[in-house]
């Protein structure tokens, strides 16, 4: 991949999603942009791949490995009192440049697989207001579900800047998110039923296995504590509730998973910030099969990144008749959604 094109990347990187979220990435990603080294390195990622978020995972995941350097010390996942952000760039760079091999080897072995559990904020009452339409239990099909924790969205309880609770009211795991602009949608008290849950990912993440566990940790941002904690209680609730994870293209695979689901359950296809890492005949592909299971089926098509950012689509088919609404306008990390559908 040219260079330039990698430095722009690092710059948007920078300032659409590290600001007000990451100081450490946001000045990493900017000084990467201006140093042809590591652009060079990050070249090696797959196709597809967001860049910089694999390379500054693949650094991390080696950091939390155990790898003794000092760049560890600007970084708050490892350290208590990290030192000044604005002095980590040689330290990064030094590391890069001694652990090139295994950083190539990461970064063309591994996919950015994020389970950000909070977006399950605006997921609950997503599949309650799909619910509501059709008032039958819901199959879940998840599309790049790497360790299929939001595949528990029902397992989970919910607050939204009130004293009120919703969701698994004795849950382990306890997500907010502020409600800010638009329209209020319905929190039930208890979650919609739900009749299965299939996720589908190129390469299942196993949390037993300890290297995909430490993967995914990696690509927590190393500020963000409370991602930690929310993904390591998940995991803990996964081994109670575990999931059907299937290894494959999701897209390829849809039409067969989707003839094996009862009748008697309403599919509900969902993915999110996926569809930005497919391309475009891909994307295309994923909107004809949900077209023709419509013409089948009742069928719901939940997601974002498609054609657009930050905007949650839903697509659906009843009794044939095809709708399409945007639903919410969500924070990548799931912080906050302004609910934009009239309930």
């Amino acid at each position: 991949m040219d260079t330039a094109l990698l430095s722009e990347r690092f710059k948007r990187f920078a300032e659409l999603e590290c600001s007000d979220s990451s100081r450490l990435y946001e000045f990493l990603a900017i000084e990467i942009s201006k140093d042809n080294e590591l652009l060079e390195l990050s070249s090696h990622c797959k196709q597809g791949q967001p860049v910089p978020n694999l390379l500054l995972a693949s650094v991390h995941y080696l950091l939390l490995s155990g790898i003794d350097h000092e760049l560890k010390e600007f970084y708050p996942s490892i350290t208590v009192n990290p030192l000044p952000v604005e002095k980590v760039f040689p330290s990064f760079k030094d590391f890069c440049m001694q652990h090139q091999n295994e950083i190539i080897d990461l970064l063309q072995s591994r996919l950015v697989q994020t389970n950000e559990i909070r977006r399950c904020t605006y997921l609950y009452p997503s599949f309650s207001y799909i619910y509501n339409k059709v008032h039958k239990p819901l199959s879940l099909i998840e599309i790049g579900t790497s360790a299929g924790l939001q595949l528990l969205w029902d397992k989970y309880s919910y607050s939204y800047g009130t004293d009120d609770t919703y969701g698994e009211q004795n849950s382990g795991v306890h997500l907010t998110a502020e409600l800010r602009n638009g329209n209020i949608p319905q929190f039930p008290p208890i979650s919609p039923p739900v009749y299965t849950k299939i996720g589908i990912d190129l390469h299942v993440i196993d949390l037993s296995n300890h290297h995909d566990y430490l993967w995914l940790k990696s690509l927590i941002w190393p500020e963000h504590k409370e991602r930690l904690e929310l993904f390591e209680k998940a995991a803990q609730l996964l081994n109670k509730n575990p999931v059907n994870l299937i290894e494959g293209d999701g897209v390829s695979l849809l039409p067969k998973i989707v003839e094996q689901i009862s009748q008697d359950s309403t599919v509900c296809i969902f993915h999110t910030h996926v569809a930005n890492q497919m391309p475009n005949e891909l994307k295309t592909q994923l909107i004809d099969h949900v077209k023709s299971i419509g013409a089948m089926r009742d069928v719901f098509h939940l997601y974002n990144n498609i054609s657009d950012l930050g905007k949650l689509h839903l697509d659906y088919y009843i009794k044939g008749e095809e709708f399409n609404e945007i639903i919410a306008l969500t924070d990548g990390h799931g912080r906050w959604f302004d609910w934009v559908v009239n309930i």
